[in-house]
C-alpha cells in the first residue's frame, strides 16, 4: 500500500470516528460554542438578526425533528399556522446564508416518540448547547434542569425601547382576538398588538393608536385603536 493511500485511509478512520462520536447520544459537543433552536425561536425568527450582527455567530443546530414539525405546519389547513411556519423555515434558509456561521440539522433522537420539545431540550443537553427559545413554559423547564437558555424576548426587553401610549404604529392584522370586533397583529419584534374593531382586516395592514402597553412573564402586549 503506497503512502498516499495510508493518509487516505488515516484520514477516512479519523472522520468516521469523530462523525460517530458527534452523533453517539453519550458524547457531548462543544457546547459553549453551540445553540439549538426550538420551533418558537425560528417562527420568531428575531434570532436571525441577532446572528446576521454579531451577537451570536456561532454553531447553530436545528433538530431535525424542529424541522419536520414546521413542515408539518407549513402544509396544514390553519392558515396562521402555516404562514408562521414557512417564516421559520425560511428563517432556517436565512441563517444557513449568514457568512462564518454554521448550520447543524441534527438527528438526534429523529425517530422517538417524545414530544418535540422534549427532543430539543435533550439535544441541548446532549450537545452541553445553549437554548434558544421564546416558549415561555420550556424556557422555565430548561432552566430548571441546568439548560442556558437564550429568550429573545428577554433581549427585546432590554435592547428595543418602549411604546408609549399615543404614539401610531402599523401593524398586520391576521386573526380575531379574544373580545368581539378585536384583531390581533404581531410588531417585528414579535409582540402581540391588539387592535378595537380592527376584526373586519384581518389581511390587511392597518394604523392605530397605542392606548397601553401591558408586559407580562410571556411578553408584552399592546393594546391599541384604528386611527
Amino acid at each position: 500500500m503506497t503512502e498516499g493511500l495510508v493518509a487516505l485511509l488515516v484520514i477516512y478512520l479519523l472522520y468516521d470516528i469523530r462523525s460517530k462520536l458527534l452523533n453517539h447520544p453519550g458524547i457531548l459537543r462543544k457546547s459553549n460554542q453551540s445553540i439549538v433552536m426550538d420551533t418558537s425561536a425560528l417562527i420568531d425568527r428575531r434570532i436571525v438578526d441577532v446572528v446576521r450582527v454579531g451577537f451570536a455567530n456561532n454553531t447553530i443546530i436545528v433538530p431535525k425533528r424542529v424541522l419536520d414539525e414546521l413542515q408539518l405546519l407549513a402544509d396544514g389547513k390553519d392558515t396562521l399556522r402555516r404562514e408562521r411556519a414557512r417564516v421559520g423555515l425560511d428563517a432556517v434558509s436565512e441563517l444557513q446564508q449568514i457568512q462564518d456561521v454554521q448550520v447543524v440539522i441534527d438527528e438526534y433522537l429523529v425517530k422517538s416518540s417524545e414530544t418535540t420539545d422534549e427532543v430539543v431540550l435533550k439535544t441541548a443537553k446532549a450537545r452541553r448547547a445553549r437554548l434558544c427559545t421564546t416558549d415561555y413554559n420550556l424556557n422555565k423547564v430548561a432552566k430548571v434542569e441546568g439548560v442556558t437558555v437564550m429568550n429573545v424576548n428577554e433581549l427585546a426587553q432590554v435592547m428595543r425601547p418602549d411604546v408609549l401610549p399615543g404614539e401610531e404604529i402599523s401593524v398586520k392584522i391576521i386573526q380575531k382576538g379574544d373580545a368581539k370586533a378585536q384583531g390581533v397583529g404581531y410588531l417585528g419584534n414579535g409582540t402581540m398588538v391588539v387592535v378595537e374593531a380592527a376584526f373586519k382586516k384581518q389581511g390587511k395592514t392597518v394604523v392605530a393608536i397605542v392606548d397601553r402597553t401591558i408586559q407580562t412573564k410571556a411578553g408584552k402586549m399592546i393594546f391599541a385603536t384604528l386611527r
